[in-house]
């Protein structure tokens, strides 16, 4: 049997409703987040879990809080899996960071590995603190289910990585939309992707609602 890690984006919030920035803001799930968590917990309770990772926010936990109440298990909060900083950027809408930043953001977009949102976190940060946490479930489970419950750009950073995808193509090569699914299988020929961004979990009403 291989080890299974299933990288869970967290649910709706606001910021990912309206395409803010949003990273070391700590918002709640609106109550359709809350709703994606519960069809998650619903559809994903019946597998055999080993272990469940999540980053240390309140949108991440309380999406795995539901799965965890189901199926009896504690949550391990890691804060490698923490969303990137964005820096100044926290909070402002896309229009208002490309007049108020603009040599950055320009920066930014064409090589985010080495270019950070103003004072905030390139990707290569992001992956070297999440592939630590990554190492440390292929250490500890040989084999089994693994969830690990984080963010958009964290979560697509490290499926780069894992996959041999250049670091500053992840918002061009991966999608991760809220509350989707993605399975990476881990064997003796390195790890293969075998499901991405899937919502088949989510009912037709919340997988159509506009966000990002």
């Amino acid at each position: 049997m291989s080890l299974k890690i299933y990288f869970l984006r967290h649910g709706e919030t606001v910021y990912s409703k309206s395409g803010g920035f949003c990273g070391d803001l700590d918002p709640e799930l609106t109550a359709e987040g809350a709703q994606m968590a519960q069809q998650f917990a619903t559809t994903y309770a019946k597998l055999p879990w080993d272990a469940v990772y999540v980053s240390p926010m309140k949108r991440t936990i309380a999406t795995a809080t539901p799965l965890c109440d189901k199926i009896g298990i504690e949550m391990q909060l890691r804060d490698g899996l923490k969303e990137i900083k964005y820096g100044e950027w926290e909070g402002k809408t896309l229009e208002a960071v490309k007049q108020e930043y603009a040599e950055d953001y320009i920066n930014w977009l064409t090589e985010p590995a080495w270019n950070a949102p103003t004072k905030g976190e390139t990707s290569v940060q992001i992956a070297s603190r999440a592939s630590l946490i990554i190492a440390e479930i292929q250490e500890k489970y040989k084999s089994g289910n693994v969830l690990v419950v984080s963010h958009k750009a964290t979560i697509r950073i490290i499926l780069c990585g894992l996959l041999g995808i250049d670091l500053g193509s992840y918002r061009n090569r991966i999608a991760a939309l809220a509350a989707s699914i993605s399975i990476v299988k881990f064997d003796v020929r390195g790890p293969m992707l075998e499901v991405l961004g899937d919502r088949s979990h989510l009912d037709e009403n919340l997988r159509n609602l506009p966000g990002t």
